[in-house]
């Protein structure tokens, strides 16, 4: 190269030689923005109320700083082994892209001793910071109707060292399978539990509704009309009864028995109505049903594609789908609903359009998966507990961040993955002069990603809400 680090014109800029440098070089200074974001929304004062004495050594980093780092290293996502924080320990350039010194970068042995002192109390704090995420980002929001999603997500640990709670799903895998509560591409709510138990299991549904729908009358609004989609495995009278006595509304999917099978074939073709979905076309019967052990009749909806892609399927191929709901049928959610302007959702085939919306939140599932290691780092539950929780507030960090800062440059939609490559994985360089540190990139890469105003958005995110 010249003196003016230019490459020469005349020949091909070829390697000759191979040296170390001084400078504090990263690759990822995406990560700097996360950082900085991190720090500005508030998130270490419930860390340190609720969390500091988990470090019972004070000569170690705090509870916050921990907690940060930790978080920072879920969203990084270059290693899912927490050997990689001795990697880190090495790497001033990382250092120096989250704000700290190498000396106060965190190793293996202290994040596993971290998440080794958590008792199932301070696991349920964490579980309540995951909720208080979640207000924070539905008054941001301020939605006239709120969509909450029951479903149960398979971490697959099949091939995984043996760990505790590891055991055989509907799945046909061996691993962990949580109950999850999804709204608006994050999960605001979660039951980690073994791989044995089913969508139902006890009564974990209905206090985890119970707790949820009182959180959100109590922080949100108390006539906001909330709504909650759910497929066959939650099919029960009990869920049911809670969601009408909580003024609810629900859309559950049915399991299709014999009687029901033989009451829809009989009805004649003009009794059936059909629905367009995009380049899908549904044929819809709506009736009362009441099995035999309910107190009261329900509506249900039956439904059946007749095209899928513009193209017909035989009947043999028909996937039917039976959805029970309450909407519609009188009750204190239809007031609600007419005064949130949302009474279209009355019509059955608007039921069927948001129940199929069941499949954009099952995305975030597969976001989630895309985000975290399937395979948990721990052999004991309780340590894998706290480090899904942990997961969960990065992933809920992570989505806001989005919506906040990269929304201009990035789509929201965009998967982990995307973003860590098209944003974190940017090469830097940090230089101290003038008694200012400035980090560089690019011209390239602050006109492609703006990442001069991305830093600005970053500066002044909308806090978190302090609540006690």
């Amino acid at each position: 190269m010249t003196q003016n680090n230019r490459f020469p014109e005349d020949s091909h800029p070829l390697i000759s030689a191979i040296e170390e440098t001084s400078d504090t070089l990263t690759s990822r200074a995406g990560l700097a923005l996360f950082a900085r974001y991190l720090d500005r929304i508030g998130l270490a004062w419930f860390v340190d109320r609720w969390l500091a004495p988990i470090r019972k050594n004070k000569k170690g980093a705090s509870a916050v700083e921990c907690f940060r780092q930790i978080i920072l290293f879920l969203i990084d996502g270059t290693s899912r082994h927490l050997t990689y924080f001795d990697a880190l320990k090495d790497d001033a350039g990382y250092a120096a892209t989250i704000e700290r010194r190498p000396g106060d970068l965190l190793s293996s042995h202290a994040v596993k001793r971290f998440f080794g002192n958590f008792t199932f109390g301070r696991i349920w704090l964490l579980r309540r910071l995951l909720q208080e995420i979640f207000v924070w980002r539905l008054c941001l929001k301020k939605p006239k109707v709120v969509i909450l999603d029951l479903d149960v997500m398979v971490l697959d640990n099949d091939d995984a060292p043996k760990r505790e709670g590891v055991t055989p799903t509907y799945r046909k895998v061996k691993g962990f399978a949580p109950l999850q509560m999804v709204c608006d591409r994050i999960v605001i709510d979660a039951v980690f539990r073994a791989g044995h138990h089913h969508s139902n299991h006890k009564d974990s549904t209905e206090k985890m509704v119970e707790h949820m729908v009182g959180l959100i009358r109590r922080r949100y609004s108390r006539s906001v009309p909330i709504v909650i989609r759910q497929d066959a495995g939650f099919f029960d009278q009990k869920l049911f009864d809670l969601y009408e006595e909580l003024d609810v509304g629900y859309l559950g999917g049915g399991k299709l028995y014999k009687d029901i099978k033989e009451f829809v074939a009989q009805e004649p073709a003009d009794h059936w109505a059909t629905h367009m979905n995009r380049q899908q076309e549904w044929r819809y019967l709506e009736f009362g049903d009441r099995r035999q052990n309910w107190s009261c009749f329900r509506r249900a909806i039956f439904c059946r594609p007749t095209h899928e892609d513009r193209q017909g399927l035989l009947e043999c191929a028909r996937p039917d789908t039976l959805i029970y709901t309450n909407v519609g049928t009188g009750g204190k959610i239809d007031a609600m609903l007419r005064d949130a302007g949302a009474v279209d959702l009355f019509d059955a085939a608007a039921l069927i359009e948001c129940y199929h919306g069941r499949g954009f939140d099952e995305l975030v599932h597969r976001a989630l998966k895309d985000f975290i290691d399937e395979k948990l780092p721990f052999k004991g539950f309780r340590q894998n507990t706290a480090f899904y929780y942990t997961a969960l507030i990065a992933f809920a960090l992570f989505e806001a961040f989005k919506s906040d800062v990269t929304d201009p440059v990035i789509a929201i939609t965009a998967y982990p993955t995307t973003l860590r490559r098209s944003l974190i994985d940017v090469a830097g360089k940090i230089v101290c002069h003038g008694g200012r540190i400035v980090l560089k990139v690019t011209g390239a890469v602050l006109r492609r990603l703006h990442f001069d105003k991305l830093w600005q958005r970053c500066l002044s995110p909308p806090p978190i809400p302090r609540f006690t």
